[in-house]
């Protein structure tokens, strides 16, 4: 299985629990598993983990992704095929989508694309399901269940990859 990280799990991640200062060994098991093929992130959703000048928590976030061996780790190494990018919006968010609203739904489509390219590969978000929710306000999980992409939180991928503190022991 390989899990492609939405960059809310990142940003939420430091932002709550697995802070960069606070918690190495997480961002140190995910460029382990990263390194071995098991978590990776799409450089459009990687490229969302920005930092923010005057902003010291984001920074931190941001100067440890930017670290070349944790950046070479994580990036997924393939081209999207855009016309999978453009039944995902059109197929998972709605086939006649202005351009407010395709800014709006912003750099997901391309995730999801990635995970409908091979059999067997996960999404991992922070988003939670709003299955009411329309065109540009759809969530990913809603997302991959129209389009049969399997898709799980943080919390599931720490589960199914056995996270813990001593986990390099």
């Amino acid at each position: 299985m390989l899990y492609l990280l939405d960059a809310n799990t990142l940003i939420t991640a430091h932002n709550t629990y697995y802070a960069v200062n606070r918690v190495p060994e997480f961002w140190t098991w995910l460029a382990h598993h990263g390194a071995h093929g098991r978590i990776k992130m799409p450089i459009e959703t990687f490229e969302e983990v920005k930092g923010e000048t005057g902003n010291a928590d984001k920074d931190k976030l941001f100067a440890h992704v930017q670290d070349r061996a944790f950046r070479d780790a994580i990036v997924l190494k393939e081209d999207v095929d855009i016309a999978t990018v453009q039944d995902v919006l059109s197929k998972g968010y709605a086939a006649d989508l202005d351009d407010a609203e395709i800014e709006r739904i912003g750099r997901d489509p391309f995730l999801i694309a990635y995970v409908l390219a091979a059999g067997d590969r996960c999404v991992v978000s922070g988003e939670v399901s709003r299955p009411k929710a329309q065109r540009a306000n759809r969530r990913v999980p809603d997302v991959c269940a129209t389009l049969g992409a399997r898709c799980c939180n943080i919390v599931t991928l720490i589960r199914e990859l056995d996270f813990t503190t001593g986990w390099d022991s």
